[in-house]
């Protein structure tokens, strides 16, 4: 699952665009991989086609869904965080509520009289609302985690659309999926800082190995 609204300036996260990324590729590859090409016939592709945009499309469906709901759950807890910061009148206790809120690498820095600054600073704010609602950010970044989900397969599914020899259009497809993963690990090693072309593939193995694994589960 994506962190919800890891950033108020986008809708996804570049970590969260990758996972999708990936999440719908594997999904995708099992069915392409399942395709026996030795006997299979159009309506055996057409079946294929079906399957995994099917599948994509429900599981695009289900993550969105997930990503409103743990959105809801981490805003709801923030605001019962301030709540009780607001409420308490230990010092102490609130000021270690404050500390909680942060990231630990922040809390570790700051000094008690500028924690008691913030909780200062939360108890003027107005009163905060007795709940929280589903918002048009939330919503947004579920139609986003959808979208990447579903999206991803149509790359790796066009050459079964338009080629007419399914063993080559299988080869042309996971090729595809493969430049693809090696995309994503390439995007992956950015935001973390690793060297590119391993991280690339290690992506490209890694994504292979959970299709297989999927594959033999029966998935």
């Amino acid at each position: 699952m994506p962190s919800p609204r890891a950033t108020p300036a986008r809708v996804l996260s570049p970590i969260d665009r990758v996972s999708e990324v990936l999440f719908g590729l594997i999904m995708v590859l099992t069915f392409t991989g399942s395709l026996s090409i030795a006997e299979a016939g159009r309506d055996d592709v057409r079946a294929m086609l079906i399957g995994a945009l099917g599948c994509n499309l429900a599981w695009g469906i289900i993550d969105g869904i997930l990503y409103v709901m743990g959105a809801l759950a981490e805003e709801s807890q923030n605001l019962m965080a301030l709540r009780a910061v607001r409420a308490s009148r230990d010092p102490e206790e609130a000021r270690q509520q404050v500390s909680d809120a942060l990231p630990p690498i922040v809390a570790s820095v700051l000094q008690p009289a500028e924690v008691d600054s913030l909780r200062q600073r939360l108890g003027a704010l107005p009163e905060p609302p007795e709940r929280v609602s589903v918002d048009r950010p939330m919503l947004l970044g579920g139609l986003a985690v959808f979208l990447w989900v579903f999206v991803t397969t149509f790359p790796v599914a066009i050459p079964f659309i338009v080629m007419q020899h399914a063993q080559r259009a299988l080869r042309v497809s996971n090729a595809i999926a493969i430049a693809m993963l090696f995309v994503a690990g390439w995007a992956f090693a950015r935001i973390t800082s690793r060297n590119p072309w391993l991280m690339g593939i290690a992506m490209v193995t890694v994504g292979l190995l959970l299709v297989g694994l999927t594959m033999a589960l029966g998935g």
